[in-house]
């Protein structure tokens, strides 16, 4: 059965999985998983200590995947869990600090750099209409959850 997908519904959702697909491979060519490299760029852009639970409020990952790559990184000696109260902060040990500075943060700078290319009335626009984007996804979602089960 084929479903039609207006072309600019379909022109998104190509452009949005290319943006994945060069994330995918960056993972791949630093040698981890794609929640790996998540949970260490987060740890980048918060720092260390955080919680698992601001792992996946930052990335949207389930919380089953972020804790099964923080225990590949705690293998792979990239970073230690430290509890404190009820709560494991997240800490990168030394090994974990120069990967992530050699690994993670180019990838963050890069970014930066795409994104400081756009003309400043360019990038408000895209931030405006992928927040329109997003809230209307996310009005839908409960509805067609609902009739999903």
């Amino acid at each position: 059965m084929k479903i039609h997908l207006e072309q600019e519904v379909s022109a998104f959702s190509h452009l949005y999985k290319e943006v994945e697909d060069v994330y995918h491979e960056i993972a791949l060519s630093v040698g981890v998983s794609d929640g790996a490299f998540d949970v260490l760029y987060v740890l980048c852009v918060l720092g260390d200590g955080c919680l698992q639970r601001d792992i996946c409020r930052e990335t949207f990952v389930s919380k089953q995947t972020v804790n099964s790559s923080v225990r590949s990184l705690e293998k792979k000696g990239f970073l230690y869990l430290e509890k404190e109260g009820r709560d494991k902060h997240i800490y990168l040990t030394e090994s974990g600090k120069r990967f992530a500075d050699e690994r993670i943060r180019p990838v963050i700078e890069a970014e930066n750099e795409v994104f400081l290319a756009m003309k400043p009335d360019e990038k408000a626009e895209f931030l405006r209409l992928f927040r329109k984007l997003a809230d209307g996804y996310q009005e839908r979602k409960k509805p067609l959850l609902e009739k999903l089960r």
